[in-house]
């Protein structure tokens, strides 16, 4: 268990069947202020995050909305710069690679964004947003590309027919389907899920949280999967990363993380989760300076 003033477990990072590796992660950002624009200070978005993801295993990034779960999935995969640390995978280091190395490593490293509508082109037919990746790293053209691209959407839960048909035409689970496609198209290996459920009805959420659940199994996929949602991490996660204030203050098991916390801001984020009955009350945890 790592503790509030911990932030990396050497041991658990330096096991041999890591395939990814998050050692001291920093990103900050500039405020600045005045007619130059001048730099005034810095906003610590993530500041020392360290953790690993085993091969086929789904670590679940957790905690309230603005502590940096997003900037971590995002700065790790190199859509937008970090200050400072490292991540390897499969032991390179990602920060490292020059663009033509670095554009290998993409079809290893995807990413399925938050909101399915925001994240797919509207303009671009459904068989275009999918097959783009496959065209880009030159896999597969023509009918080739157009099989493929119906293959994935049909194991996605959709139709081959959708392939003609634009993002507006959905309904929200169907786009986060088209989404998680696109994901699959390199055939990854390590795919950052940023909160892929949460602009979904409960109904949905469930389907598409069972849907990554088979492919991962089927394709070995690892998944960093970030949440705000404790009842979905449960779901879908071996281990849990707890993160406040862009540091991580607990990690372990998805079961002890759950059913024993030992941080006091861990026991406030579980002590907020609904419950299902109305007859019975959780007692309410608050933690200083929890945005909730």
């Amino acid at each position: 268990m790592v503790g509030p003033s911990t932030n990396f477990s050497a041991s658990g990072a330096s096991s041999g069947d890591a395939l990814l590796q998050v050692i001291d992660l920093q990103t900050h950002f500039p405020i600045r202020r005045g007619l130059l624009q001048r730099v005034v200070g810095h906003v610590k978005a993530v500041d020392g995050v360290s953790f690993r993801i085993g091969v086929g295993e789904t670590l679940g990034l957790v905690g309230e909305s603005g502590c940096g779960k997003t900037t971590v999935g995002r700065s790790l995969l190199k859509l937008i710069p970090a200050t400072g640390g490292r991540v390897l995978y499969r032991g390179e280091s990602v920060f490292d690679q020059p663009a033509g190395e670095m554009r290998r490593l993409r079809r290893e490293m995807q990413i399925i964004f938050q909101d399915p509508a925001g994240s797919l082109n509207p303009r671009m037919r459904v068989a275009s947003i999918v097959g783009e990746p496959l065209e880009v790293h030159g896999i597969a053209t023509g009918e080739e590309l157009r099989d493929r691209v119906e293959q994935l959407l049909v194991r996605c839960g959709l139709w081959k027919t959708a392939a003609d048909r634009y993002p507006h035409e959905f309904s929200g689970g169907q786009r986060q389907r088209i989404g998680i496609a696109r994901a699959l198209a390199l055939e990854p290996k390590l795919i950052v899920c940023d909160e892929p459920t949460s602009a979904l009805d409960v109904s949905i959420q469930s389907q598409i949280l069972n849907l990554l659940k088979d492919l991962q199994e089927e394709f070995g996929l690892s998944y960093l999967f970030i949440s705000h949602d404790m009842a979905v991490i449960h779901h879908i996660c071996d281990r849990v990363a707890v993160m406040y204030d862009g540091r991580i203050v607990e990690e372990g098991d998805r079961d002890t993380i759950i059913n024993r916390p030992t941080h006091p801001y861990t026991q406030a984020l579980l002590s907020a989760v609904p419950e299902a009955d109305p007859r019975r009350k959780r007692n309410r945890i608050r933690y200083e300076g929890m945005r909730m």
